[in-house]
């Protein structure tokens, strides 16, 4: 079994500045050596194009988190078509040092050990107490209110086997404390992980986030210096052995879904290390990817996110910087409202896979469909042997993507909330049938649905989805299962009216009144992609 004491991260800061070089060193060596066989990437036009975006950036508003001012920007833009081969190598240099000292992270093993007590308390206090008093006896129960499900056993063998790298669902600024709580309850090594630099000045997290492993990820800078800079970042840390998360969607998801458009940058950074650590014989070479489904009742962020989406047509280019997350009397009052509930949180480790997407088993082995052995090396074989090829590791990543977005739909846990809100979502699109979507939500705010109208629907649902988990295409969450529909019913329109300012729903004696028809669409985007709608539709009743 793993010890937790042996990670490596708790070597970190006796390596940090060696991480930082290697980072360095990388980036130039591949963007100069790239400038010499591709006359249209020459350091000319990289650092221009890495000129004109931070200069068109810093004209829109610049702050406090900016790396480097206007001024120096206009700068590269006037002399780089002017300067030789060695000036140019020069700015380059100092640029991705100074991106890498700002990207790399800090880990303190007394803040880890005081976070290790002081999370259970402090997360005790969001999802259980109801009040201080006897807060350190209750906050063992902690289990009893994040539900750990999954192949979290599997996971924690591997970790003596290989370097793994955790791949969650993202909705919550609270995923990452939430993991972190998980990992460490679970006898799962911490991690390194990439963080919204905006994070960094937050007073809830900042503390914590410049001494827990996180790196700055800022995503307001797009060129390709930057971004080359963050998935060197990452490679060096894997083949080093520090097992990271990254959220595979990016930025939280704004509409609630399961993402299902996953990025791939850092992703393919695990398919890089595996074969560099092949190449330099590694006593530990193997990478895993191990997908976690994290699944809220209720959501501290949705409105922010909700309107995000709807405002944009569900783009996710936009950075939220200041939503319920930055308000400390926001975040109060998700406790209060959110501390009676019986469990608030579903973590679900999926199974394990490699970094082209196969199946992993207890022994660290891949499997294909059939439950072979395979090969992993003669993936990465360019005549007969280990060599780096872009295309083909492009491709294989898409295809580690495919698998970890079916991993996220097969171990999303269904809760009362996300299952009520379909039901009474489907009732509202049966009501006004030819209205689009953004006409549906301005209609619908203070609409009355009849219990039947909701009940057949739900009665249809809740067969259904326990069809669906008995062929493991999805997970029910402890109330889905065990309740009754009618039951289910009541308690996920209760849990819709604890925490958001104007309830999403309000019952009566022979109905529910729609008080926030955004956020009802919000969590009934949890249970889209399954193809429910003709299930949901009243039409279906009986087919």
């Amino acid at each position: 079994m793993f010890a937790q004491q042996d990670a490596r991260i708790f070597k970190f800061m006796s390596e940090r500045d060696g991480i930082i070089r290697d980072v360095q060193a990388r980036v130039v060596e591949e963007l100069v050596g790239r400038a010499r066989t591709h006359r249209e990437e020459g350091l000319d036009y990289v650092l221009n194009e890495a000129a004109f975006l931070e200069m068109k950036r810093l004209q829109a508003g610049a702050d406090k988190l900016d790396l480097r001012p206007y001024s120096y920007w206009q700068d590269i833009a006037r002399t780089v078509g002017k300067a030789n081969d060695s000036q140019r190598v020069r700015t380059l240099t100092e640029l991705t040092g100074a991106y890498a000292q700002d990207v790399a992270g800090k880990f303190t093993p007394s803040v880890y050990r005081f976070a290790s007590r002081v999370l259970p308390v402090g997360l005790s206090a969001l999802f259980n107490a109801q009040n201080l008093d006897g807060l350190i006896g209750k906050y063992k129960k902690l289990s009893e209110r994040i539900i750990v499900e999954g192949a979290s056993a599997h996971v924690q063998r591997l970790a003596d086997i290989g370097t793994l790298v955790f791949v969650p669902t993202h909705t919550s600024n609270l995923d990452s404390i939430a993991v972190g709580w998980t990992l460490e309850d679970s006898g799962l090594p911490p991690v390194t992980y990439g963080a919204g630099k905006n994070l960094f000045s937050n007073p809830l997290t900042s503390f914590f986030m410049h001494n827990l492993g996180a790196y700055k990820v800022d995503r307001r800078i797009q060129h390709g210096i930057y971004k080359r800079v963050l998935k060197c970042y990452s490679e060096v840390l894997l083949e080093r052995g520090y097992h990271s998360l990254f959220f595979p969607g990016g930025t939280r998801c704004r509409s609630n879904e399961v993402e299902s458009r996953l990025k791939l940058g850092l992703l393919g950074t695990a398919l890089t290390a595996y074969r560099n650590n092949l190449l330099a014989k590694r006593a530990k070479p193997k990478v895993f990817i191990c997908p976690v489904t994290i699944n809220y009742h209720l959501v501290l962020e949705a409105e922010t996110l909700i309107s995000e989406h709807l405002r944009t047509d569900g783009g996710r280019r936009y950075i939220i910087e200041d939503d319920e997350f930055a308000d400390l009397s926001k975040i109060y009052q998700f406790v209060s409202k959110t501390m009676s509930m019986d469990t608030t949180i579903y973590m679900r480790f999926g199974e394990p896979l490699d970094p082209f997407g196969n199946p992993v088993d207890f022994g660290g082995i891949s499997r294909d469909p059939a439950e072979r052995p395979i090969d992993l090396e003669r993936y990465l074989w360019v005549d007969g042997q280990v060599a780096q090829d872009a295309a083909r590791d492009r491709a294989y990543t898409v295809d580690c993507g495919h698998a970890i977005a079916r991993a996220f739909k097969r171990d999303n846990v269904v809760l009362s909330t996300s299952f009520v809100a379909a039901a009474v979502f489907a009732t509202l699109r049966d009501l006004y049938p030819h209205l689009d979507l953004y006409r549906l939500l301005r209609v619908a705010r203070g609409e009355f649905l009849p219990w039947d109208d909701i009940g057949r629907r739900a009665q249809r649902l809740h067969q259904r989805l326990r069809i669906m988990a008995a062929d493991r295409q999805i997970c029910l969450g402890r109330e889905v299962e065990e309740f009754d529909t009618e039951a289910l019913v009541e308690r996920g329109v209760e849990v819709l009216g604890m925490y958001h300012p104007i309830p999403v729903l309000s019952p009566a004696s022979n109905g529910v009144e729609v008080g926030h028809p955004e956020l009802l669409y919000f969590y009934s985007n949890r249970l889209r992609g399954y193809g429910l709608q003709r299930i949901l539709r009243d039409k279906g009743a009986g087919q």
